[in-house]
C-alpha cells in the first residue's frame, strides 16, 4: 500500500495549526443527476442507514435512487442561492468568520477549512490541502451541537479513513457535541429574543430537531436526551415554563418509528388545541438549508395554517450571525488550550532550514534532498 504524503514536501516546511470546520453536505446542483450522487454517497453511510448492506443495497439502488431525487432536485431548487444551496453559502461564511477572528488574535499561522461530510468539498481534499499548508496540529469540529452516531461519529469515521492512508498523521481532537455550551445557548437566547424584539411574539415556541430513528435512542445513541437538554436549558435562559414551549422531530424517512413527537403532526394539531400562533427555531441546525427553509418555513408553515393557525413565524437558524460566530470561536479556543500556535517567525525559519541542511548533509552526502 502507498501511503499518501506531501506533493511538495519540505523538512524546513513552516508548521501550522489548522481547524477543520465540518457539516452534513449538500449537492453540487439542484438536479435529478446531482441529488442521485449526494443521495448515493449520503445513504449508503452505515452511519446513516443501520439495515444488513446487501438488503439496503437492493432497496436504495433498485428504489430509492430511481424516484427520490426528481423529488428532491425540485425542493432544492426552490431554496437554491446564487451561490449554491444554503448550507453551502453559510457553512463556507461561518468558516471565513472564524477565520478571520482566529487571524487578529493569532495572526496567520492557524488554518481554517471548511468542508462537507457528503458532497464538496470533501474531507480529504481539504484535508489535502491543510497538509500542503504545513498544518501538523488539527481540531475537527463538526457543527452538530447534538452527538449523533449518524452525524458526529459519520464525521469521525470520514477523518479517519482518510487518516488511514496517510504518511504522516497530525495531532488530532475531535469535538463530538456541544448541546449544553453556554455560549452555544446564549448566542441562541440571544438571536431568537432579537427576533421577538423585531417581528413580536407568538403564544409558543417550538423547538424542532432533525429526527432519528427511535431504535438508535434504544441503543444507547444520546441525541435525543441531548437535545432536550438544550431545549431546557435554551428555555431557562429565555424564562420560559414548560407550557411555553414544545420539543419536536422533523425530516423522518422510511416507515421505522422515529423519534416523538413529530414535527408535522404536532403542527397539525396544535390550533384544535388553542394554539393558533407560533414561533419555530432549530437548535440542532447551525445553519439554514434544505429541512428548514423548505420543509420548516413552507411546508409545515402550511400544515399549520391549513389547521386553524393564524401566525406563523420560523426563527432563521444562527448561520453566520456576529454571537454565533463568536461562541464557535470560544469553543475552538476552548479546544485548542494547551497546543502553541507556531510562530514561524523570519529567525525560526532560517534556523528550521539550517537543521534541514545539517540533517540532509550527514545523512546523503552531495545528495540533492530535502
Amino acid at each position: 500500500m502507498q501511503f499518501k504524503g506531501s506533493e511538495n514536501f519540505s523538512h524546513s516546511q513552516p508548521e501550522r495549526l489548522g481547524v477543520l470546520v465540518t457539516n452534513l453536505g449538500t449537492p453540487d446542483a439542484p438536479t435529478p443527476s446531482a441529488l442521485r450522487r449526494y443521495l448515493a454517497e449520503f445513504l449508503s453511510d452505515p452511519r446513516v442507514v443501520e439495515l444488513p448492506r446487501p438488503l439496503w443495497w437492493l432497496i436504495l439502488h433498485g428504489v430509492i435512487l430511481r424516484i427520490r431525487p426528481k423529488r428532491s432536485a425540485k425542493a432544492y431548487a426552490g431554496v437554491w442561492q446564487p451561490e449554491g444551496s444554503p448550507l453551502l453559502t453559510h457553512t463556507a461564511k461561518q468558516a471565513e468568520g472564524i477565520r478571520e477572528a482566529l487571524k487578529q488574535k493569532y495572526g496567520p499561522n492557524v488554518v481554517v477549512g471548511f468542508a462537507m461530510r457528503y458532497g464538496n468539498p470533501a474531507i480529504s481534499k481539504v484535508l489535502d490541502e491543510m497538509q500542503e499548508q504545513g498544518v501538523r496540529k488539527l481540531l475537527v469540529l463538526p457543527l452538530y451541537p447534538q452527538y449523533s452516531a449518524s452525524t458526529s461519529a459519520s464525521t469521525f469515521d470520514a477523518v479517519a479513513k482518510d487518516f488511514a492512508k496517510r504518511r504522516w498523521l497530525p495531532d488530532f481532537r475531535f469535538v463530538s457535541h456541544y448541546p449544553d455550551y453556554p455560549p452555544y445557548i446564549e448566542a441562541m437566547a440571544r438571536h431568537i429574543e432579537a427576533h421577538w424584539a423585531k417581528h413580536g411574539r407568538n403564544d409558543k415556541l417550538v423547538l424542532s430537531y432533525h429526527g432519528v430513528p427511535l431504535k438508535y435512542l434504544l441503543k444507547g445513541d444520546p441525541y435525543h436526551c441531548e437535545c432536550h437538554k438544550t431545549s431546557r436549558l435554551l428555555a431557562e435562559r429565555l424564562g420560559l415554563s414548560k407550557e411555553d414551549y414544545l420539543t419536536t422531530f422533523q425530516s423522518r424517512f422510511g416507515r421505522e418509528e422515529w423519534l416523538k413527537p413529530y414535527t408535522d403532526e404536532t403542527l397539525k394539531s396544535l390550533p384544535g388545541k388553542g394554539v393558533h400562533s407560533i414561533d419555530v427555531f432549530c437548535p440542532g441546525f447551525s445553519s439554514d438549508c434544505l429541512e428548514t427553509v423548505e420543509e420548516i418555513d413552507e411546508e409545515n408553515r402550511e400544515y399549520f395554517m391549513e389547521n386553524g393557525g393564524k401566525a406563523f413565524s420560523y426563527i432563521p437558524a444562527l448561520n453566520a450571525t456576529p454571537g454565533h460566530v463568536e461562541a464557535l470561536v470560544q469553543l475552538i479556543e476552548e479546544n485548542l488550550q494547551g497546543w502553541q500556535v507556531p510562530k514561524n517567525d523570519a529567525d525560526e525559519l532560517v534556523e528550521r532550514q539550517r537543521l534541514a541542511d545539517e540533517r540532509k548533509e550527514a545523512t546523503f552526502p552531495g545528495r540533492d534532498f530535502t
